[in-house]
């Protein structure tokens, strides 16, 4: 039987590719590195995120996205997963601050790992920061236990990154030459514009 997912879910899958993707060349914005983590720009533009591997033998990197419209993503990559794409998961959540029983989690497969992606509301990010550690179980089988120790000042810079992401749309329409320079000084007819201004 084919699970079929309603759209914000399904959505899910499409935004950890966008994640796990290399990331984009923006301009005003160069990847980071705070303390473990990296802060990077989505590669389509419109959010950052945070990634941070851990060490072997399991070897999971998390990534934490955040757009610029407010969402979030958490994702989770490990290369000895088997959990299958699109696959839908009921799993436990807790950070320090608080508590996300049987949140629903969407399986995926990205640069030869499997892992999982799932999406939390507006006070997401703020406990992240404020939390020692993330611990995910399935039921009574732990899936990840993983420490956040710098998760503060990484979702600080997270959030710098994002509203860099913001400015440059809010920046077209701002003119400070008095409306002196026009937005398309070559287009046709400005030639001649300005010669006229200037033999007024």
């Amino acid at each position: 039987m084919r699970t079929i997912f309603p759209a914000s879910l399904s959505s899910l899958a499409a935004f950890a590719a966008v994640v796990a993707s290399p990331p984009a060349a923006a301009a005003g914005y160069a990847t980071r590195e705070i303390g473990a983590w990296v802060v990077s720009v989505s590669s389509d533009q419109k959010g950052c995120f945070l990634t941070r591997t851990y060490p072997e033998p399991r070897g999971t990197t998390l990534q934490f996205g955040l757009d610029v419209d407010g969402s979030n993503r958490l994702t989770l990559l490990n290369p000895n997963w088997s959990i299958r794409a699109r696959e839908q998961l009921r799993l436990d959540f807790r950070l320090s601050r608080s508590a996300f029983p049987r949140h629903v989690a969407i399986g995926i497969t990205t640069g030869g790992q499997r892992g999982f992606v799932t999406d939390f509301g507006a006070a997401f990010p703020r406990d992240f920061a404020a939390s020692a550690y993330l611990k995910v179980r399935r039921g009574d089988v732990p899936v990840e236990e993983l420490t956040l120790e710098g998760s503060g000042a990484a979702v600080a810079e997270l959030r710098r990154c994002v509203d860099r992401q913001r400015a440059p749309a809010a920046g077209k329409a701002v003119r400070d030459d008095g409306g002196r320079i026009p937005l398309d000084p070559f287009a046709r007819g400005q030639h001649a514009i300005r010669e006229s201004n200037e033999t007024e």
